[in-house]
């Protein structure tokens, strides 16, 4: 495993750019929860599995029409828990690393707790392929503003699971406002953030491409059952001829070619890498 892990290593050293591609796992060494199946999302959540809810039935925009106390109930707890969080040492090893490339780096990410920003990662370089809990937007909505939310308490009676009033309102109209996630059977999530987002990762894959950069990516904490960050990494090792760095406890199995896998948690894996 330690020449593997050097060879890894040695890739990493020698890339000219690096892509960081990150799943819920990767929080997971900070103490977040990475809701892994019903019974690791009930357990982060009591009062939710007492409804039987799964997190994709959660996480629907419905509740913030049928039940606001308790969409925000959801959503606030996290959006609490992300503020408080601190991302764990690998976030910043990451980091390093890619200021050090001649190219640069980049984030693509389906997190939505604002690890990276919070470890120091510009905006203009990360794609948060599904929003950020720290960004609100009208919950209709009345325009296509989104504002970060800023000096915002949710409190919530966790034995009623339900957020406590006044609820996050819109500035413009004066309803009710929502986190800029996208969620399940989503129609309204404003998608314009993420969109600018996605210009500036298109354009620098695009000179990556004419350079014809040795490109190496680092994926941590990308499961199967979500399996966008997953596809993206396969859509970058054909399109920019880039080597995989897999970093994850399960489904660790890799494409074919010459790639790496280590069957670790997010900051192990990072340690041993870098």
């Amino acid at each position: 495993m330690k020449k593997l892990y050097a060879t890894a290593k040695d890739a990493v050293n020698e890339a000219e750019a690096l892509i960081f591609l990150a799943g819920a796992g990767m929080g997971v060494d900070s103490g977040l929860p990475d809701f892994r199946g019903n019974q690791g999302f009930w357990k982060a959540y009591p009062p939710i599995a007492k409804m039987g809810l799964s997190f994709e039935e959660m996480a629907n925009p419905r509740w913030f029409d049928e039940n606001p106390k308790m969409a925000w109930a959801f959503y606030g707890h996290r959006f609490n828990l992300y503020k408080k969080t601190l991302p764990h040492a690998g976030f910043e090893m990451l980091l390093n690393a890619g200021k050090l490339k001649k190219y640069g780096h980049f984030v693509y990410t389906s997190n939505v707790d604002g690890q990276f920003q919070k470890a120091g990662f510009d905006e203009n370089r990360m794609l948060e392929i599904h929003g950020a809990i720290e960004y609100f937007q009208c919950q209709k909505p009345c325009s296509q503003n989104i504002w970060k939310a800023q000096n915002v308490e949710i409190q919530i009676d966790m034995q009623k699971f339900e957020a406590q009033n006044p609820l996050p309102n819109c500035p413009k109209c004066g309803g009710l406002s929502r986190p800029n996630i996208l969620m399940f059977g989503d129609w309204h999530w404003l998608s314009n953030r993420s969109d600018n987002q996605h210009v500036l990762y298109d354009n620098w894959l695009e000179e990556l491409k004419q350079a014809k950069a040795r490109v190496v990516l680092i994926e941590i904490g990308a499961g199967k059952a979500i399996p966008s960050v997953r596809m993206q990494s396969s859509k970058l090792i054909r399109y920019l001829n880039a080597t995989l760095v897999r970093i994850n406890p399960r489904d660790y199995d890799l494409p074919d070619g010459n790639h790496f896998s280590f069957a670790t948690g997010a900051l192990e894996g990072i340690k041993q890498i870098l």
